[in-house]
């Protein structure tokens, strides 16, 4: 997968103001606002910065989290895991492999098979609905 590299102001022309203060600042939505907490439309994921594909709708769930929830990524390129000491703790955060977006963080509470929770911000996905 090639990389994406832009810079910030070349972000901030192609996004919503609530999708480059998410995606490219690292900011959260707040729980239960997002476009896909609750969505249960089949069909894949995608950054909405670059269109990588990220999560597939077979992987979500509801987490009671107000996030849309995903227990695992489509693929292991598609984001990357990266340690997150802001707000006085340990997390993981979660980017898109390709462009850099924050998507959002991961934690050891998740379902079966893979325990994680993919606890992700609406803002930085654009849902692709099957076809059929």
């Amino acid at each position: 997968m090639s990389k994406i590299d832009k810079p910030l102001d070349s972000w901030r022309e192609e996004l919503t103001e609530e999708q480059f203060h998410i995606c490219r600042l690292g900011g959260t939505e707040r729980a239960f606002s997002g476009e896909y907490h609750a969505t249960k439309t089949p069909g894949v994921y995608h950054c909405t910065c670059c269109g990588t594909a990220l999560f597939d709708s077979d992987a979500k769930y509801d987490s009671g989290s107000g996030w849309p929830s995903y227990f695992q990524p489509v693929d292991g390129e598609a984001v990357r895991e990266l340690d997150d000491f802001s707000h006085g703790m340990h997390r993981i955060e979660v980017r898109c492999g390709r462009c850099d977006a924050h998507l959002g963080h991961v934690f050891p509470d998740g379902p079966r098979p893979t325990g994680l929770r993919y606890c992700i911000n609406s803002a930085s996905l654009k849902l692709v609905p099957r076809e059929g």
